[in-house]
């Protein structure tokens, strides 16, 4: 049976940009079972406009509400799913037709795979590709990764698809992190999926056009207060996903286990696991063991 698609537009003030992304979502060659659209109490007219142009359309839900950020506006869209895989696009991004299609055939083939994000392909004032690697990638399993280095294993909010088990568990979040994370909910579902035990699958596609206006882009204006504070606020998250999941020290000694999830690492991820290896209680002969280990491994992957 064939996997199942909705795709989550969120959009705030973005009139110029949203009917772009929505019919960019409609040309799917592989067309998803739903398109809900959020908008979040935008005041430039897109309420009115996104009603007169889709409210008649069955293929197109539109949730219109008042303002409450990125995160929330993401519980809303995840609510109102009922699909396998759920695919998130920014308003004022678009997909190449084959988008659905090129992931699609990863999660029918690949059953245990939970989440999967492609490069993205910038445009507008600025023209470039960025991904997480030049060929596609099984990532296997990144929870002890994520929890130990905080590492980042995914892209922005128009790249990202997951089940929609890791989606609804990845935005149950306690009151106090809500501030905190109305404006970057993408990384809730990054950190998230990852904590709680969603195999990564990175898949270049070519096909996620990401629009470059003003300063959206994530790196404009990064200075070292932004960064701190940036990396403060990823480790509360990813503390808070840790308790959930129970995850502590003591899995550390499931470092070797989690990279061996992994078919082909790369030397930046053998290195990663190796310097988790020598992290925690164990004595340090079975440390270097344990990292030693993962080195002769990573060689042969390569």
């Amino acid at each position: 049976m064939s996997t199942t698609f909705a795709v989550i537009v969120t959009s705030y003030n973005y009139r110029n940009f949203v009917a772009e992304a929505i019919d960019s979502a409609l040309a799917q060659t592989r067309a998803p079972e739903q398109i809900i659209v959020v908008d979040d109490g935008s005041t430039d007219g897109s309420q009115d406009y996104l009603r007169e142009r889709y409210g008649h359309d069955a293929r197109v839900t539109l949730l219109c509400g008042e303002n409450g950020g990125q995160l929330v506006a993401f519980q809303r869209g995840v609510a109102a799913s009922d699909a396998d895989v759920l695919c998130f696009l920014d308003a004022d991004d678009r997909w190449a037709p084959d988008y659905l299609a090129k992931i699609g055939e990863i999660y029918d083939s690949r059953k245990e795979v939970g989440f999967v994000f492609s490069d993205i392909m910038l445009f507008g004032d600025e023209q470039r590709r960025i991904g997480y690697a030049d060929k596609a990638v099984d990532l296997g399993y990144t929870a002890i990764s994520t929890w130990a280095l905080a590492h980042w294993y995914g892209a922005p909010t128009s790249a990202l698809s997951m089940r929609k088990n890791y989606a609804q568990r990845s935005l149950d979040l306690p009151e106090q992190l809500y501030r905190t994370w109305k404006l970057c909910a993408d990384n809730c579902l990054v950190y998230g999926a990852s904590l709680y035990g969603a195999r990564k699958y990175f898949l270049p596609t070519g096909d996620v056009g990401y629009r470059i206006h003003g300063n959206n882009g994530w790196w404009s204006n990064r200075g070292p207060a932004s960064n701190f504070l940036n990396r403060l606020h990823s480790r509360g998250l990813i503390s808070h996903y840790a308790r959930v999941a129970g995850i502590d020290n003591s899995c550390l000694e499931l470092v070797k286990l989690e990279y061996k999830t992994k078919p082909a690492p790369d030397w930046a991820e053998t290195k990663r696991y190796m310097r988790l290896c020598m992290r925690g209680p164990a004595p340090l002969w079975k440390r270097l063991e344990r990292a030693l280990s993962i080195l002769g491994r990573g060689k042969r992957a390569r």
